[in-house]
């Protein structure tokens, strides 16, 4: 068996957070079915826009209905206890997304997942630092103790220049191509060669499924089971 995921996210979706931290958790045994993983950094806003799609938060019944049962049960569901709504949302996340591409590119595979994990937790968890601001952006990976001094500025220049603004329009016109309309979006290719999408961080067992992996559906157990 064997075959591969690429999932595209934005550090301003809750779920593409979600989606990342449940598929690092399963790397291991993804690994021993041949299954590889990679993360890719894209702008949610382009690709909202591209769709014509409405992000949930504008639409008052489906934000008072995220606020008041769906975050609670994700963050349950998903073993994330410390995360909450940031008091600034939206933000512009152009910033540390264009810092992402490079580390990307520059940096072995597990420090770029380092970065991004960062960046999740410092939006996403108290006390909720804001992402799209320069100093900001350097505490953050000052923090995460992966680079010197002289990478970090690195990263902070890069993430002005104009080759990584490209790398990152590249990423979000690739997924616009392959029908993107939110985020998490995964392009997955399975054994044969095959390739399709899957979108969200709730059907993972439809990708299980497409690449032929055993895996378990949620079971309803008898009233005596213990949880």
């Amino acid at each position: 068996m064997a075959g591969h995921i690429d999932c595209y996210m934005d550090l301003l979706s809750l779920y593409s957070f979600l989606a990342f931290e449940y598929l690092l958790r399963r790397r291991d045994v993804l690994a021993t079915h041949g299954v590889s993983i990679d993360f890719h950094p894209f702008f949610l806003g382009g690709i909202m826009k591209n769709a014509g799609n409405k992000p949930p938060w504008t639409v008052p019944a489906k934000k008072d209905y995220a606020h008041a049962f769906e975050d609670k049960r994700a963050k349950q569901y998903f073993g994330v206890p410390d995360l909450m709504n940031p008091p600034v949302f939206p933000i512009l996340t152009l910033l540390p997304l264009r810092a992402l591409c490079y580390i990307k590119a520059t940096f072995p595979q597990s420090t770029s997942e380092q970065a991004w994990l960062a960046f999740f937790r410092a939006y996403w968890i108290p006390p909720h630092a804001n992402i799209d601001d320069p100093d900001t952006v350097r505490d953050v990976l000052r923090d995460t103790k992966l680079f010197s001094d002289a990478e970090v500025d690195a990263i902070c220049a890069a993430a002005q220049e104009k080759q990584w603004k490209d790398v990152l329009l590249e990423n979000t016109t690739k997924v616009v191509e392959q029908g993107a309309f939110g985020a998490p979006w995964m392009w997955v290719r399975d054994a044969s060669g095959k390739e399709e999408p899957f979108f969200g961080s709730d059907r993972f067992h439809f990708v299980w499924q497409y690449l032929g992996l055993p895996w378990k559906d949620m079971e309803l157990l008898p009233r005596e089971a213990k949880l």
